[in-house]
């Protein structure tokens, strides 16, 4: 039996809400580690754009985007989320395992290890990524019909 248009249009909306609350949840994991972590990122280059500014760019990116997914959860708040959650996942794991050396105005970033804050940020921002992909599915469906 078929749910009538009002059930299904209550029940994505519903969907829509837990997406854009668990999207902004780990969006403000990213933003509050990176922001923790970036003094003393920043100490081993205190006159240059050093990895802690990095990181307090990422930081403002992850809070300013989990505010707008939460408070819209649009497609663009849902793309945006997607570019800053998978950005940083992606550097995040491009310099865990490759010896990248430092370039223009970046540093090299290279750190081997996996510690808590790192792995914490990690599932964060995959979790961003799902969340976003799965949100973006939902509209595209919403959309047809």
């Amino acid at each position: 039996m078929e749910r009538s248009e009002p059930a299904r249009h209550r029940g994505q909306t519903a969907v829509a809400v837990v997406l854009r609350v668990l999207a902004a949840a780990a969006l403000s994991v990213d933003a509050v580690v990176h922001a923790r972590l970036a003094p003393g990122y920043q100490a081993a280059a205190p006159g240059g754009l050093g990895e802690g500014n990095l990181f307090v760019a990422e930081a403002v990116a992850a809070a300013l985007v989990g505010l707008y997914v939460l408070i819209r959860g649009s497609r663009p708040a849902w793309v945006l989320a997607l570019l800053v959650a998978g950005g940083g996942l992606a550097v995040l794991l491009l310099y865990r395992y490759i010896d990248l050396p430092a370039f223009g105005p970046f540093p090299a970033m290279y750190e081997p290890v996996w510690f808590f804050d790192k792995t914490l940020t990690a599932f964060a921002q995959a979790a961003v990524v799902i969340l976003a992909a799965a949100a973006l599915i939902l509209h595209r469906r919403t959309r047809r019909a």
